[in-house]
């Protein structure tokens, strides 16, 4: 879509906090992101991604579930590499909170090996939960020290090898 567009769905998302977290202004805000999304093309894997995140941030992760699969499996990759990385991020949060960790940690998993950009520590962090609800708290917690290990001002090796031993075979 055009950066018009684009531009009122980021206003839109702005106003996210002004609405309560009732059934009610729930329903209202996605109507705001459905009005949006009828102005796309038929077929655009846009329209699923911004009604999975209003579903998804408005306390329906299930509903989210099939709406990120519809945006990922329509070529969001293609329209938007960066929305994509973040559906994968929601969509493996929402695969948690439905009950479904592993397919989460199997979506995520190859994210560790992605071209770097702004969105690794919330891969990290989405794994690290995910991990964490398949009992694998001790994988989590290296992924979340080895992201934080790059944001101190001090102690950013040490913090790295804690990570890594906390996985290795002699770590344990």
């Amino acid at each position: 879509m055009d950066q018009d567009w684009e531009d009122r769905v980021t206003a839109a998302w702005a106003t996210f906090d002004d609405y309560s977290e009732t059934e009610e202004d729930a329903a209202a805000f996605r109507a705001v992101i459905d009005a949006l999304v009828a102005e796309l093309p038929e077929g655009s894997p846009l329209g699923p991604f911004e009604r999975a995140c209003a579903f998804d941030s408005t306390g329906r992760p299930a509903e989210a579930v099939a709406l990120y699969r519809e945006a990922l499996d329509g070529g969001l990759e293609k329209a938007s590499p960066y929305k994509a990385r973040r559906a994968k991020i929601q969509l493996a949060s929402s695969l948690r909170n439905v009950g479904l960790p592993e397919e989460g940690v199997a979506l995520l998993t190859p994210e560790l090996d992605a071209p770097s950009d702004e969105l690794d520590d919330a891969v990290r962090a989405c794994l690290a939960l995910c991990l964490s609800s398949l009992g694998r708290d001790r994988e989590g917690l290296s992924l979340v020290l080895g992201a934080l290990a790059g944001h101190l001002p001090r102690y950013q090796r040490s913090m790295a090898a804690y990570a890594r031993a906390l996985v290795e075979p002699s770590g344990r």
